[in-house]
């Protein structure tokens, strides 16, 4: 698993985000305090807090290209 700390500002960068993890076969969560919620979920990532960064896990080992195109939502 690797885990990447992620911040979604907007609807467009929710929206997008959706779309990008909806073409992989891997399983991506999204977590925020004691929430889990699957990033494939576009409901489910509009009930969390996305003032705040939250904390992306990623349940492949092989997900450079992945890694790639999430990097515009990536915060270090």
């Amino acid at each position: 698993m690797i885990t990447k700390t992620i911040s979604l500002n907007t609807i467009v960068d929710v929206k997008e985000f959706v779309n990008t993890v909806a073409r992989y076969d891997f399983e991506v969560d999204l977590v925020s305090g004691r929430y889990h919620i699957d990033g494939k979920s576009i409901m489910g990532i509009f009930s969390l807090d996305l003032s705040k960064p939250i904390k992306m896990e990623i349940h492949s080992d092989h997900c450079d290209e992945f890694l790639k195109e999430m990097q515009r939502f990536i915060v270090e």
